[in-house]
């Protein structure tokens, strides 16, 4: 089970992450709405994930990002982006974060996020491994 902070200036949107990251089996230990409370809760919480969105009031998603990872040069971080914010998530992926989503964010779109980062939660359906063995024989 991974550790989570989540990280949108949205409440609406902060409980659907939270929702969906707990149905995957995940435990969220904070909901930020804003980068100055994201890196002060990745601090005191060390979450394994975060999820990030790029645009918040106060500090925005990509300055959060710089700040955590010259703390920890090991976190995992995944952006949370709208469509047409593509620079934005370049300039995500280049100041350390690992990867995005676009909204709308739906369970399976972050199940792949997060199996993509921790390789051990990767969900594949059935279909998938039939299809590997097909490719196989």
């Amino acid at each position: 089970m991974l550790k989570v902070l989540v990280v949108d200036d949205s409440l609406i949107i902060r409980k659907k992450v939270t929702k969906i990251i707990e149905n995957l089996g995940h435990e969220v230990v904070y909901a930020a709405k804003n980068g100055v409370e994201a890196i002060e809760s990745y601090n005191i919480k060390k979450p394994d994930l975060v999820t990030m969105d790029i645009t918040m009031p106060d500090m925005d998603g990509i300055t959060a990002v710089k700040k955590i990872i010259e703390n920890d040069k090991d976190a995992k971080i995944i952006m949370v982006t709208s469509h047409g914010q593509e620079d934005m998530v370049i300039k995500s992926i280049q100041s350390g974060a690992m990867g995005y989503i676009l909204k709308p964010i739906s369970d399976d779109k972050l199940a792949q996020s997060i199996g993509e980062v921790f390789p051990k939660y990767a969900a594949y359906k059935e279909e998938d491994e039939l299809s590997l063995i097909d490719d196989e024989l």
